[in-house]
């Protein structure tokens, strides 16, 4: 993390509202990407997003540490996440799928059958439990290594490990079916 961000999240916190828009500028397409691949429907995904910065936006004051600042955020879209999805359990409805959904990947497919794996691996991933989605979506997607996802799940390293393992094991499954 650079300096200039840590001045950025110092200023917001202290009430910049410019500081503020453009950290929300800089990390809205982590956040909707990290609710995409947990929630699976645009719509509930733009929903989390503004929610997350909202709550950032209330408690940026209470963070003590600059550095903190992205598996917090992460932290935040996580629960939010897992929030929505107990509710709609609770509800017994199920995340209707959106066919022109855009797929969590940054770079549009530039062929049919990239198209068509990519599609795949979407349908894979639906198919795994929240925590295993999770897993797979911050170490595989947003990269965090596993202290950082250790700290945003707030879980043991080792059981962050065994999650992304099992998580693997189980798209890899999916996929071969």
């Amino acid at each position: 993390m650079d300096h200039e961000l840590y001045g950025l999240i110092g200023r917001a916190s202290q009430g910049e509202q410019e500081a503020f828009v453009q950290l929300i500028n800089r990390y809205k397409g982590a956040v909707f990407r990290q609710a995409y691949a947990m929630l699976h429907d645009r719509m509930e995904a733009e929903d989390v997003s503004q929610e997350a910065f909202l709550k950032v936006y209330s408690s940026l004051a209470k963070l003590e540490q600059a550095y903190a600042f992205v598996p917090w955020l992460a932290q935040i879209v996580s629960r939010l996440c897992y929030d929505r999805i107990r509710k709609k359990k609770r509800e017994n409805t199920f995340i209707e799928e959106d066919i022109e959904k855009q797929i969590f990947f940054t770079q549009a497919p530039s062929s049919v059958e990239q198209k068509h794996v990519q599609l795949n691996i979407e349908e894979a991933m639906q198919k795994l439990s929240p925590e295993h989605r999770m897993a797979i979506t911050l170490r595989d997607i947003q990269g965090f290594s596993y202290d950082e996802m250790a700290e945003i799940l707030k879980i043991p390293v080792g059981t962050v490990k065994s999650r992304i393992h099992a998580a693997r094991l189980a798209l890899r499954k999916e996929l071969t079916e």
